[in-house]
């Protein structure tokens, strides 16, 4: 435009400013209250969606109103097209940043209700967030005018050298991705490491997986190093398991009465302690016949791994105290030494008393 700016440009460019603004101070207030009757629903994925149209709706808003704003003022063509490219590139910012809240906020509430799939793993979330901020930095530089296969082209070869230089990395991540889509270890998994750590699964992202001990330390192990070592998981394919405590009494014992009395402490335990499953059939096995004692091993279902310490500092408690009413006598090792009077004559120096010549009275 070649006319000059006059004060109804200005007014007009200040009220559509202003209804900018009072638009997104209106849908941020709506928006919040949106927000309230969100997290009073049992699907988790409205919270993510109003959480981030409060960051979209309000920006697209002052976006407008500064779209018109320049609109309606006297501004040259170059100029003008800057202020639209700049707002452009604004809005594709905003859209981008939110869209990558909601698509991983959503990929997060999908995993969290599903029990076979990774429920607090940050891995998918990452690279969820990081592939939409990739497309939309792409958007924006197509927007610029800044032509994209080149760019592309380069990051192919470019990406060749960082994933050789980055090999232990990309391990790590493709091991991570290997571990959660097999469902061999999900967070909350309690496991055990042949090299020995052992502790609940927290996390695992790209790089590493981390695990809780029951002292309540953090244990981080490389994710390319769990998927090669061997390792126990007691929490699946049920998180249910048997514990064996190893008993023994005396042989002069009556062992169908060391059997009722145990099935007895056994119920008595079961239906008393936190973390016991009562409906699981115990088993009591007689095995052994020891030095000092008739070997059984009783058998005890318990919900989960931490919870077998509870219950077997219950059932030896309480077997020990019934075993001393009932009169069932677990005996200790004992072992019994003969001495014998004498000398001890070594055969070397039995020989050399022989072959020595006798004294004279």
């Amino acid at each position: 435009m070649n006319r000059s700016l006059t004060l109804d440009d200005l007014v007009l460019a200040g009220i559509a400013v202003a209804a900018g603004l009072l638009l997104a101070f209106l849908s941020r207030t709506v928006l919040r209250w949106l927000a309230g009757h969100a997290k009073r629903t049992r699907w988790s994925g409205d919270d993510v969606i109003v959480d981030a149209l409060r960051s979209v709706v309000p920006w697209a808003a002052i976006a407008g109103g500064a779209a018109v704003a320049a609109a309606v003022l006297p501004l040259t063509r170059t100029v003008r097209h800057h202020a639209d490219q700049f707002l452009e590139v604004w809005l594709i910012l905003v859209v981008t940043v939110s869209a990558a809240r909601v698509i991983a906020g959503l990929v997060r509430s999908v995993t969290q209700s599903r029990s076979g799939v990774a429920g607090s793993a940050t891995i998918f979330v990452n690279i969820t967030r990081v592939l939409v901020l990739a497309i939309g930095f792409l958007v924006v530089l197509q927007t610029l005018g800044v032509s994209i296969a080149p760019l592309l082209t380069a990051l192919g070869v470019g990406g060749l050298a960082v994933a050789l230089a980055l090999q232990d990395t990309l391990a790590n991540l493709f091991a991570g991705i290997h571990i959660l889509a097999s469902k061999t270890v999900q967070p909350g998994d309690y496991i055990r490491l042949t090299s020995g750590e052992e502790g609940y699964v927290v996390d695992i992202n790209w790089r590493q997986t981390t695990v809780r001990q029951l002292s309540n330390n953090l244990v981080v192990i490389p994710n390319g190093q769990l998927a090669k070592t061997n390792m126990t998981n007691y929490t699946r394919p049920e998180q249910q398991l048997t514990i064996l405590v190893q008993v023994g009494v005396s042989y002069d014992s009556d062992l169908d009465h060391v059997e009722r009395v145990t099935h007895e402490v056994i119920a008595e335990t079961m239906t008393s302690t936190t973390g016991a499953v009562p409906d699981h059939e115990p088993a009591i096995r007689f095995h052994t016949f020891g030095d000092s004692r008739i070997g059984f091993t009783v058998i005890l279902g318990v919900g989960e791994f931490s919870d077998q310490y509870r219950i077997k500092h219950e059932f030896i408690k309480r077997l020990h105290r019934r075993y001393r009413e009932e009169g069932i006598h677990i005996p200790s090792p004992t072992r019994t030494v003969a001495l014998q009077q004498g000398t001890v004559v070594i055969p070397q120096q039995r020989g050399a008393l022989d072959a020595a010549p006798a004294v004279p009275e």
